[in-house]
């Protein structure tokens, strides 16, 4: 054999067990290792690495609203107790009562960034016809506090007691002009009739019902425009507190909070034997994915146990009120049953 033979039958020699050598190990190497391509694999990368660059937290209303608040107060503990480590910068979507942007969250749908606040008007303006979408048209994550509804007046307002107003009421129903931030048959509105109701006022109709979906209601009843301003505790406080504003009730079942607010008495210790809770919870966008769903089950039902979480809630008039998913869903099933009722009997349910 030529020596030129001889060498290329040592390099074919070579390359044979060289890839046989490589074939043998990539064997081995699949045998015992999931392929990378694996989707449980992959969703424990992306569960590991979640949250990752800035997040979107959204209040569907103005600045200095109870959804503000609510949601800035979140994005602030989480961040003072380490809880989460990227930016959570708030963005406000205002508009149709919390509709513009329920309407904007169908948008994202599978977003993993996208977290907003919601209470009652998730649940009523769907009911009332103002929107087309409902809390089953997001990804419930968790309830977290309980506000109450606050029923304010002027500091000269002739009104000294909810019980004035309710007997103005009853003697003619248009003699009180009452505001309030949300639309008419949203959660402002539907509160001060619940209490209303049960005061023994008729003709609830016919109550003027004047709606500052601009988030307005403030300025008007500061400017004597409106003879009551029906809204949140939460949404008041400031005022209360400098006296501008003056509390006449809230709708809890005891006192709450500190100072100023725990001077404000409930509608029940006045004699009307009604309240109404102004319960508020975070949710993501529709179909959420689970590794983030699963993140946010975690890491919100250890911030609602911090110290920091718990001095907010004191500060605000806050009652805990937390939720996992499994039970916020349904409680807010239960809820869209009852608010359905309730907007039925006064004739502003959908059809």
């Amino acid at each position: 054999m030529s020596l030129r033979k001889k060498l290329w039958s040592s390099v074919l020699a070579l390359s044979l067990v060289g890839a046989m050598t490589l074939t043998g190990c990539a064997s081995k190497q699949a045998a015992s290792e999931p392929a990378a391509s694996n989707g449980g694999d992959a969703e424990v990368a992306k569960t590991a690495d979640y949250p990752k660059g800035a997040l979107e937290f959204i209040a569907p209303s103005g600045a200095g609203g109870g959804w503000d608040l609510t949601i800035r107060t979140v994005a602030k503990v989480l961040q003072d107790t380490k809880l989460v480590d990227v930016p959570m910068p708030v963005t406000n979507n205002a508009g149709g009562g919390g509709g513009v942007n329920l309407a904007y969250m169908q948008t994202q749908e599978g977003s993993e960034k996208l977290i907003s606040v919601y209470s009652p008007p998730i649940l009523l303006i769907n009911l009332n016809g103002s929107s087309e979408y409902s809390f089953e048209n997001t990804t419930p994550l968790a309830r977290l506090i309980t506000d109450y509804g606050a029923f304010v007046v002027p500091k000269d307002s002739k009104y000294q007691t909810i019980n004035e107003v309710m007997e103005a009421l009853k003697a003619d129903p248009k003699s009180v002009k009452i505001g309030g931030n949300s639309s008419a048959g949203s959660m402002d509105h539907i509160q001060f009739l619940i209490i209303a109701k049960a005061a023994g006022v008729t003709n609830l109709k016919d109550i003027d019902y004047i709606s500052f979906q601009d988030g307005t209601a403030t300025a008007q009843i500061l400017g004597g425009h409106v003879d009551l301003l029906t809204t949140g505790l939460g949404d008041v406080q400031a005022l209360v507190e400098s006296g501008d504003l003056r509390a006449l009730a809230h709708t809890g079942s005891e006192r709450v909070g500190e100072g100023a607010l725990a001077e404000i008495p409930t509608c029940k210790e006045q004699g009307i034997d009604a309240t109404f809770e102004n319960w508020r919870g975070l949710f993501g966008a529709p179909n959420m994915p689970e590794y983030a769903v699963d993140f946010w089950q975690d890491t919100l039902a250890k911030m609602v146990a911090t110290d920091e979480w718990k001095a907010e809630c004191a500060k605000h008039g806050w009652a805990d009120a937390y939720m996992g998913q499994e039970d916020f869903t349904k409680f807010l099933t239960e809820k869209n049953e009852e608010y359905k009722e309730i907007l039925a009997e006064i004739g502003l349910l959908a059809n």
